[in-house]
């Protein structure tokens, strides 16, 4: 009878730590970090952010965003969060990324590019200007296009740039297509050079990431995991790793990417369902999640981060993520640093 009673004790004490620590875990989630800034208000849906950093004063950066709809736009913010310039009329642009110094007419130029998904085409725009520099049709002959993410790869040995599109829908494997970027009659357009990336089938694939440095590509499938390629068409299509299975509530969305070193940082994806970002090592995302930040954007779809120092308010950067209400969120870095820091050490 004393060796029962001593079980259930130790029984009983467990559950109780169990039921403690679940509790503090969810008291802990339950502080969502606070924005450093509100960008003003769009005119539909706010969808996905891009950085273009200011060679000359990182401070005067702006954060280009699109407003998704069949009159839609493609908006730039200064880091006030004040809308400085835009373009309307747009037939539902999706997503955007940006690159910089493309050679066009004789002199290099950064520029962004935006899938519009009504008309199956990528679009881009000089910055921080944004001028119309060019335009092409994407995911010619197939009966599924209307394409959504879109991320830009720089090969740092050739120069070579490239865009890589998904779309809402399509096959199991080639659902994303890769096009070069060339000059052509003082414009820029795309030649498609492969077709690759796995689809579960699940929902849809719609925010993509680059890295330049590492030469990674990252997707998100939805409601699956978040997939691996090589950037660089001549390494080919086989996949390197998915990661993040499990881990999220229901949708795998807006995916950034924080270096801290040429091969080391941090790779964050949007839980979006539950409101937080599930952060993954750069350099070895198979760890698996090691961190979880709760924040206060809703429902966010696209997201972007810099590490560059723009002044005195962001000395390590930015993170910039969708939320609803027609806005993006502006957090200082050192605020994500911080949470980071008391869920994991490296």
């Amino acid at each position: 009878m004393v060796t029962e009673n001593k079980s259930m004790n130790k029984i009983r004490s467990i559950l109780i730590l169990i039921l403690l620590i679940n509790c503090s875990n969810q008291n802990h989630l339950e502080k969502k970090l606070k924005p450093s800034i509100i960008t003003e208000t769009v005119v539909h849906d706010t969808d996905d952010p891009a950085i273009w950093i200011n060679p000359k004063d990182p401070s005067k950066s702006i954060i280009i965003g699109t407003d998704k709809d069949s009159d839609g736009g493609l908006y730039a913010f200064n880091l006030q969060g004040k809308i400085i310039r835009k373009v309307l009329g747009l037939k539902r642009p999706n997503n955007v990324d940006i690159e910089y110094g493309f050679l066009l007419n004789g002199k290099k130029i950064d520029f962004a590019a935006v899938t519009e998904r009504e008309t199956n085409m990528v679009k881009l725009y000089s910055l921080p200007d944004l001028k119309n520099i060019g335009e092409f049709t994407i995911f010619d002959g197939e009966t599924e296009r209307s394409p959504m993410g879109i991320s830009m790869y720089k090969n740092p040995n050739t120069q070579d740039f490239f865009v890589i599109v998904g779309r809402k829908s399509g096959p199991p494997d080639g659902y994303l297509w890769q096009y070069k970027l060339k000059e052509k009659n003082g414009k820029i357009t795309g030649e498609m050079v492969r077709k690759f990336g796995k689809y579960s089938g699940l929902k849809e694939i719609e925010s993509i990431a680059v890295d330049d440095q590492l030469g990674y590509i990252y997707y998100s499938d939805e409601q699956y995991g978040v997939h691996q390629y090589y950037a660089d068409p001549k390494k080919g299509d086989k996949e390197l790793l998915v990661f993040g299975k499990g881990d999220f509530k229901s949708d795998v969305e807006g995916i950034s990417i924080y270096s801290t070193s040429s091969k080391d940082g941090y790779i964050l994806v949007s839980n979006q369902q539950k409101n937080t970002f599930n952060i993954y090592l750069r350099e070895n995302p198979a760890k698996g999640k090691i961190a979880e930040i709760p924040v206060s954007t809703e429902e966010s779809d696209g997201s972007e981060v810099t590490n560059v120092n723009l002044g005195p308010n962001f000395p390590k950067g930015i993170f910039v993520a969708m939320s609803n209400g027609k806005v993006f969120q502006i957090y200082d870095w050192r605020i994500i640093e911080r949470e980071l820091k008391q869920q994991y050490s490296k």
